[in-house]
Formats: C-alpha cells, sequence, structure tokens
C-alpha cells in the first residue's frame, strides 16, 4: 500500500497569530466552556461553543488547549472533515490530540487507510511520540486493511518504544495476526505475554474460529476456563467451534452457562442466538435449532438466513420455503444473497426444479440480486441432478462468469449417476482439472463413468494415470462425540483403542443385514479393487460404518447415533445405515460433505435422493 501523508487543509477554524486576542480570561470562564462542552450533543452546539472559545480565550492558555482538545474529540467522531480542518490549525498537537483523530479513522470504515497515513505523518514529524494508545488504532486499522507490512513495522515501533509488555497493545497485536491468518504470529505473542486479560484468550479464540481451527479453540477454551470465566463474547466464539465439528454436548453446555448467567440476558442478544441455532442446525438438532429461533425477543435478517439454511441442509424443503415466505410475511426484511442461496440449496436437496428454477428468476426480478457463482452453481447442481443435463450445460454457458471447478464437478457427478455420455464426462473432467481441481474427486468420478460404461480399461487406466501423477484418493474420516469426547475414525481404521470390539460389532451388524437379504452395492466402488470379495471387504470399512459401530457399543440405547463425515455417503453406507436404523431400533444422524441425512425405521430423510 501507497502511503502518503494526510493533507493539511489551509481553512482557518483559529485565529492566526496577528489576529487580536482578547486578554486571558478567568479559569471560570474555561469551565463553564467545559461544562458547555460536555452537555453538547450535536455539531451545531459544537460550532457554538468553539467560537465562543475562539472569541473569548487566549490559544496560548493551558486550559485553552485542553478545550480544542475535547472539542477535537467530540468533532472527530461527528463530523471528521471539520475535525480534520481544526487539527490542522493546533500549533504543536499532542499525543491526545493524534490520538483523537487515527482513533476517528479507525473507528471508520472509510477512513482506515487516513489513520496509517496520519500515523506516518506524526512520526515524520517528530514532534511527539506515540504512546501505549496510539499503537492499538493504527493496528485495529491494519487488521481491517489486512496491511501486514505496515502492522508489522508498528509491532517493531512498538518494542522499539517500549511498550512491549502492555496488555491492551498486545490484545491489538493477536487481533491484528489473526486478522492477517497469521495465527502462528498471534499465538507467538500470546504465549510470551506475562499478563493477560479475557480480551486476549477471546482475540485468539477467535481467530481459531474464524480460520477453522475449531480443535484449537476449543482447546484454548479448556485452558482459559483454568483462570478465567468466559463472558458473552467468548461463548459466541465456542459455539461457533462447536458447530464447525459439531460437538452438540459441549454446545448444549454452552447455552445452559449462558441461561445460567446472572449479568446476562441471553433473550435479547441476537448474535449469541443466532450462533446458537447455527451451532444446533450444524450438530444435527435441527428441533433445538427452532426452540431457539422461536424463543428470539428479535430477529435479524441472519437469524432467518440461519434458519433457512438450517432446514434447507437437512432436506426440509417445504419448511425452509415456508421460513423464507413468513420472514417476508411477518418481518418485512428484504432476502439478500445468502437468504436466496437457503432457498435454491432447499430446492436442490429436495429435486424441486420448477421451485428453483421460478426462485431464482424471483431472485433477480422481484429482488433485484445480481446472481453469484454460488447462486449459478445451486441451480446447475439442481437441474444435472434431475436429469436436466442440457439445460444446466446451457444455464453454464450463459453465465456472465466463468465456472469454477465446482459447476464442472456437479455436472460430471450428474453424468456418473444417469449414466451419461462418456465422451460429454472426458470434456467435463478436463474442464474440472483446468478449472485447478487436481484433487482425486475428479479421478473417481470418471472412473465412475467409465465403470457404468463396462469400459473396464479405462478404469484401469485412470487408476494408473493417479497413480503416476501421485494423487491419492482422499481418505473418508468420520467422527463420533460419546460423552463428551470426539473420535475421529480413517476407513479401514486399526489405531483406535476399542478397534477390537468395533470389529466384532462390524461383525454382528453383517450377520444381522445378511438376515433381512441385504446385497452389497458396488457401484461406487470400481476404483478401489477389482473382486466382489475384497471390494466388499472395503465398503464395510467404510469410517461411517466404524463410527456406527462404536456408537452401539458405547452410547445408551435410545441415544441417536450423530456422525461427522468428510465425503459424501455412497450408495452402499446409505443403504446399510437405512437397514441399520431398522434392524437395532435407532436413530442415526449422518452429516457429510453435502447435508443430513436422518435415518429411522429403515427410511432416510433424503428420500433417497442426495
Amino acid at each position: 500500500m501507497a502511503l502518503a501523508p494526510a493533507p493539511r487543509p489551509p481553512q482557518q477554524l483559529l485565529p492566526s497569530k496577528t489576529t487580536d486576542i482578547p486578554s486571558a480570561p478567568s479559569s471560570d470562564h474555561h469551565s463553564r466552556l467545559l461544562f458547555s462542552l460536555k452537555r453538547c450533543s450535536d455539531m451545531s452546539q459544537l460550532k457554538q461553543i468553539h467560537a465562543r472559545t475562539l472569541r473569548s480565550t487566549s490559544p496560548h492558555h493551558p486550559k485553552t488547549f485542553f478545550l480544542y482538545s475535547q472539542i477535537l474529540h467530540f468533532s472527530s467522531f461527528h463530523d471528521f472533515s471539520y475535525a480534520l480542518k481544526l487539527f490542522n490549525q493546533i500549533e504543536n498537537p499532542n499525543s491526545f490530540m493524534w490520538n483523537t483523530l487515527i482513533r476517528a479513522c479507525a473507528h471508520n470504515v472509510n477512513n482506515k487507510e487516513q489513520a496509517i497515513r496520519l500515523y506516518l505523518e506524526m512520526l515524520e514529524q517528530a514532534l511527539v511520540l506515540p504512546d501505549k494508545h496510539t499503537f492499538p488504532f493504527v493496528l485495529k486499522s491494519s487488521a481491517y486493511l489486512f496491511a501486514f507490512s505496515e502492522g508489522k513495522q508498528v509491532h517493531a515501533h512498538a518494542l522499539k518504544h517500549g511498550f512491549g509488555s502492555d496488555v491492551y497493545l498486545n490484545n491489538s497485536l493477536i487481533h491484528f495476526y489473526a486478522s492477517c491468518g497469521c495465527l502462528d504470529l498471534a499465538e507467538k505473542v500470546f504465549v510470551k505475554m506475562s499478563e493477560r486479560s479475557l480480551v486476549s484468550w477471546n482475540a485468539l479464540l477467535e481467530g481459531f474460529v474464524q480460520f477453522g481451527k475449531f480443535d484449537s479453540a476449543l482447546n484454548l477454551f479448556g485452558e482459559m476456563r483454568k483462570t478465567l470465566d468466559p463472558d458473552g463474547y467468548t461463548l459466541q466464539s465456542v459455539v461457533s467451534a462447536c458447530a464447525g465439528l459439531g460437538a452438540l454436548s459441549l454446545g448444549m453446555w454452552v447455552h445452559a452457562y449462558l441461561l445460567k448467567m446472572c449479568d446476562f440476558d441471553l433473550s435479547v442478544d441476537v448474535f449469541i442466538n443466532n450462533a446458537l441455532v447455527d451451532m444446533y442446525c450444524k450438530c444435527g438438532s435441527l428441533e433445538l435449532a427452532r426452540q431457539v429461533f422461536e424463543g428470539m425477543l428479535k430477529r435479524d435478517l441472519t437469524s432467518w438466513n440461519h434458519m433457512i439454511l438450517g432446514f434447507a441442509m437437512h432436506g426440509k424443503a417445504e419448511a425452509a420455503i415456508g421460513c423464507f415466505h413468513e420472514m417476508i410475511r411477518t418481518e418485512s426484511f428484504r432476502p439478500n444473497s445468502i437468504t436466496l442461496i437457503g432457498v435454491l440449496s432447499a430446492c436442490n436437496h429436495k429435486g424441486m426444479v420448477s421451485e428453483g428454477r421460478r426462485y431464482f428468476d424471483m431472485m433477480v426480478t422481484d429482488y433485484k440480486i445480481k446472481p453469484a457463482l454460488e447462486h449459478y452453481g445451486c441451480l446447475v447442481d439442481l437441474l444435472a441432478r434431475a436429469g436436466f443435463i442440457d439445460e444446466a450445460l446451457d444455464l453454464v454457458s450463459t453465465m456472465p462468469m466463468r465456472p469454477d471447478a465446482v459447476i464442472w464437478r456437479s455436472l460430471l457427478d450428474a453424468c456418473s449417476k444417469k449414466n451419461g455420455s462418456v465422451g460429454l464426462s472426458e470434456e467435463l473432467a478436463r474442464e474440472v482439472v483446468e478449472s485447478g481441481d487436481i484433487g482425486s474427486g475428479v479421478y473417481v468420478l470418471l472412473s465412475r463413468v467409465y465403470a457404468s460404461a463396462g469400459q473396464w480399461d479405462d478404469v484401469g487406466l485412470v487408476r494408473k494415470l493417479m497413480t503416476d501423477k501421485g494423487v491419492m484418493k482422499e481418505p473418508g474420516c468420520s467422527s463420533i462425540e460419546i460423552d463428551g469426547v470426539t473420535h475421529e475414525l480413517f476407513a479401514g481404521d486399526t489405531s483406535h483403542p476399542q478397534t477390537n470390539e468395533m470389529y466384532q460389532m462390524l461383525e454382528v451388524i453383517d450377520e444381522k443385514l445378511e438376515s433381512v437379504g441385504y446385497s452389497p452395492d458396488y457401484s461406487q466402488a470400481p476404483l478401489i479393487d477389482e473382486h466382489n470379495e475384497t471390494r466388499q471387504r472395503s465398503l464395510r470399512l467404510h469410517s461411517e460404518r466404524l463410527a456406527i459401530a462404536l456408537g452401539l457399543l458405547k452410547l445408551q440405547p435410545g441415544t441417536p447415533i450423530r456422525i461427522f463425515k468428510n465425503l459424501r455417503v455412497c450408495n452402499d453406507c446409505h443403504e446399510v445405515t437405512k437397514l441399520i436404523s431398522r434392524v437395532f431400533n435407532v436413530e442415526i444422524i449422518v452429516r457429510d460433505r453435502a447435508r443430513f441425512h436422518h435415518f429411522k425405521d429403515g427410511l432416510c430423510s433424503c428420500s433417497d435422493y442426495w
């Protein structure tokens, strides 16, 4: 960022040195002006006080200088241009005046760069040194602008001036480094602090959550609780971390803690309630999310968006659309782009093609929302998965922006499931790779197309190509929370302390499945093994099956088994999980990469459409 010193306009708001100055008034006069200034409520009153100060006080009187600093402070938050003109007419402004102006810039979205420029001018003039109040304001602006180089220099200046142990400064440094994505540096500052405040913990905690370091966030929260009680900001971050990890037990504990806090009224805190709604939706407890949502005394657009998105990801398309219309009817909120992503996702998860087309058109014509790549992605995926591949391709060709790998992969995925043209699938695979996606997913999908067409030689070529290019299939990983402890299991995992018991339970499951006529579906395993016997062994060791086995072993009867998987559930595991839910009379909730599946009594909430 090329930074220049802040301009100093020539407007005269103070008398020049040749102006006749009234004789110095009594200190009582300064006190009366200061009293009037403290009662000032708008710029009109401030300008009158400023005029009286110009007419009746000497600019060289120490108390007049203090008056000007207070006038500057008030005007900096009400009329920044006026404050800047006043500041530029003050001879030798002190650090308080510099800090006042820099702070006003730091708090104004449009003046963040100005804060850094003023700081540079302060250093260039060298008439007054920055103090411990200066640096946090400049760091705040640097964090907002992601001005990493400038912020690091401010850090060096602060150390040079001897403020390295100041708690407030270090809190600002943690926030700055975390905002710039340098969590290692933020944590380094935190670890070196000899004294920490609650703000110190909250700043690092928020940074971990912001960049998806949910495990680190919850570990930090555990450490913090040994020395400090959390506040609302802490718990909002913890709730978000629970949402990311699917840690329902801890999320419920945080909710209970919030309800018990004597100095905190949860019913009126929109932000934390929004976080709770989001957390319960993402942890698979849609009913608890709905209870929090309906109990809110006040909601904003984000509240409704969380609920609409929650219904959508759980396959409750009618409820999501109903929530959308209720918002418009009762709250008069105008939907934004996120709202329409929720509505379109709901249509997509249910295969509601005509409704998806209608809401896409409504977004453009009624709400004047310019479709983003995510909106096009929802509609393309909806059309392609419903079998309207030609229409989806036409939509992609008319998009005003370049399709990304996600859109091309959606089309390829649809072709693999709908026995689409091999030639088209090969072209789509090329588009995926050219869009920058060189992961295993495109190879797996293309292999599935070849397998569906019976081109087994080509399946072998895809496997060889993956080996030659060093592309590894992403391992399936599922997590399950038991008694507040999260267990991570990988496909074929043998590292868990209860591996023997899990595998014995898998034998019990296999026997019961065989008794009800289960037959393995190998359609999504052509790339793994060549022989059916080996394929069946691979399928039964998928990570979610290990997690289900552990859940049946460890959870109390009647307790839902909640599983979070990093990949989409395959056809065979989906069928197996339905059967397990019936045979063992257990509810199983699985969140895969795309959505939630609620398995109960041999059925799935997705109606086998995912």
